[in-house]
């Protein structure tokens, strides 16, 4: 009897009989691949001073005083809901550190995140092959720095990867008849504003490509869009009512809707050029054409390689009108990672076996060798652009390998004085980084910090003071203030501490121009800026509620002078 054999489509002749278990070869891969990333992301592994606002945000919903970054102020200083409630979730664990909770859920969603996406490559190219398949696109997220970095970090990253490679699975399993349940598929894709507000965009594109793929009536369809609006709906509803504004409070802080084209290709260039980025993405390209041509010719499969495309263009084009990012690399890693989900795992030919093996050669260079030219500085940031490598930056300002939590970043950033001054204050201070540290005292009870990076502090202070940004993330008089030029993306606020000593209710002199303290005070008198504060800072009654929800987007667009001297009253 002769041995049976399977044929390889692509691959002229036969493969031995140990290939009848494809499944079993394809898990392996995958798996292989993600236990890659699992490792070469631990081994950067950090917390971001960024990330550490969102644990301040946890340590007061742990208090009782509600999703804030200050007690008594309602504002919403964290771009992601899920994330935040996710680490609140995992915090609840006894004894469980909320910086290693941060990166530890970071990871695992990361890594999640790449097994769904590549599980829906498979998928997608099942009819185009034996089943066996080769992680393609999955080794370009193995071996670009930011992707690992930010795997960790404290930050949403993680739970994008997550969310952008399940939602790509559900709507494949939707589309090939793995499963006849869609309004499960239409739940999550409705997640993405609440993940990242930004991320509606992939949500509108995999609404429309589920919608084609499980068409059954005009009435069926508006029962999946009921189901996909609920959730983000219900948050939007209460966002404006309780924060007062239209968007979380960063996006007013950094202007995200303003147009900054020229910044937005400098971000892209300092991403692709440090790389040679277009060198893999064109041997992924070919790749593509290579297994497409495979794939059966439908409308059904066209649009399931169409969606993910065409939403990773548009989100990569929003970062780039917006101007990027400070951070090297991060605001374009969910487009390119949506743009990617197609070649995550590509079934085995000839072809794709050699430009995957490319593209692996490119990976084990640029995993070894390849990094920002700035990385090596001692600045770790490119002074020209802005643009950081962050975690760079903070572990050689922290002296740590792996910086992880708020003391290493207060040691670093040299808060330890301004604490002192606090401890040792007979009364409440607002207490101003400005060069140096700058006092006054201040009625209100508890004392204000007014520096430019807040996570470290946020960690370290207490929870009863309260801690201002210059640039807007947190502080509320310096969001709505007007951006103060071109500057580094994500720091187009400047706001002068004179507003916060006017704001803290006392007097006295020191370095601060007293013009300008006196300015600010009358400032805070206007009508706009007083109902502002008192959208976040007023006792939430039902009115209180009402008013928020109504004047929301008056309020969002709301802007004066940053300088309080050149402030008008309407």
């Amino acid at each position: 009897m002769t041995e049976s054999r399977t044929l390889l489509p692509g691959t002229p002749g036969e493969v031995p009989a140990w290939y009848r278990k494809p499944g079993v070869w394809a898990w392996t891969a995958m798996g292989a691949t993600a236990l890659l990333f699992a490792n070469l992301a631990w081994q950067r592994r950090w917390m971001s001073d960024d990330g550490l606002i969102v644990l301040r945000t946890v340590r007061h919903l742990y208090e009782g005083n509600g999703a804030v970054f200050n007690a008594g102020e309602r504002v919403e200083a964290n771009t992601s809901t899920l994330w935040t409630f996710l680490v609140w979730l995992f915090g609840l664990i006894p004894g469980a550190g909320l910086e290693w909770v941060a990166v530890v859920t970071g990871l695992v969603c990361a890594v999640g995140g790449l097994v769904l996406a590549m599980a829906g490559a498979r998928r997608l190219h099942r009819p185009a092959g034996t089943g066996l398949v080769l992680p393609a696109g999955a080794l370009l997220v193995c071996a670009l720095p930011p992707f690992l970095d930010f795997a960790t970090s404290g930050l949403e990253t993680g739970l994008i990867s997550l969310w952008l490679g399940g939602s790509w699975w559900l709507v494949v399993r939707r589309a090939t008849g793995v499963t006849e349940r869609s309004w499960p598929v239409a739940l999550a894709l409705g997640l993405g504003p609440l993940v990242r507000p930004d991320l509606a965009l992939f949500s509108a594109f995999g609404f429309a490509a589920l919608s084609f793929v499980a068409w059954r009536g005009w009435l069926r369809a508006l029962g999946l869009v009921a189901v996909a609006g609920a959730l983000p709906l219900a948050y939007q509803v209460f966002r404006m009512g309780y924060y007062g504004l239209v968007t979380p409070n960063t996006a007013v802080a950094k202007e995200a809707s303003a147009v900054h084209w020229d910044r937005g290709l400098r971000y892209l260039a300092d991403l692709v050029s440090p790389y040679t980025l277009w060198l893999p993405l064109l041997l992924l390209a070919g790749v593509f054409v290579l297994v497409a041509r495979l794939l059966p010719r439908t409308r059904v499969t066209l649009v399931l390689i169409a969606f993910p495309l065409l939403a990773g263009l548009v989100m990569a084009v929003y970062v780039l009108r917006i101007g990027g990012d400070f951070m090297h690399g991060r605001m374009l890693l969910p487009a390119l990672f949506a743009l990617l989900l197609p070649v995550m795992a590509v079934p085995v030919t000839r072809w794709t076996a050699l430009l995957v093996a490319a593209v692996g050669g490119w990976a084990l260079v640029a995993g070894i060798w390849l990094r920002v030219p700035y990385d090596a500085d001692a600045r770790h940031y490119d002074p020209a652009t802005g643009i950081a490598d962050e975690r760079g930056y903070w572990s050689a300002a922290s002296g740590r390998e792996h910086p992880m939590h708020g003391d290493d970043y207060a040691t670093a950033m040299g808060l330890r004085e301004a604490e002192a001054m606090l401890r040792e204050a007979p009364s409440s201070m607002v207490i101003a980084q400005r060069g140096s540290w700058l006092r006054y005292p201040a009625a209100a009870p508890d004392g204000t910090f007014v520096v430019g990076s807040i996570g470290a502090l946020g960690m370290v202070a207490p929870l009863e003071v309260r801690v201002h940004d210059v640039y807007g993330l947190v502080s509320p008089l310096a969001a709505h203030s007007e951006a103060a030029g071109s500057r580094r993306s994500g720091h187009e606020k400047d706001l002068p501490p004179a507003w916060n000593v006017a704001d803290g209710g006392g007097a006295g002199e020191g370095a601060l121009p007293a013009d300008q303290i006196a300015a600010a005070r009358v400032a805070l008198e206007c009508a706009e800026i007083r109902e502002m504060l008192d959208s976040v800072r007023a006792p939430l009654t039902a009115n209180r509620f009402w008013d928020n929800l109504t004047g929301a987007f008056a309020r969002s667009a709301l802007r004066y002078p940053a300088d309080p001297r050149q402030v008008a009253c309407r």
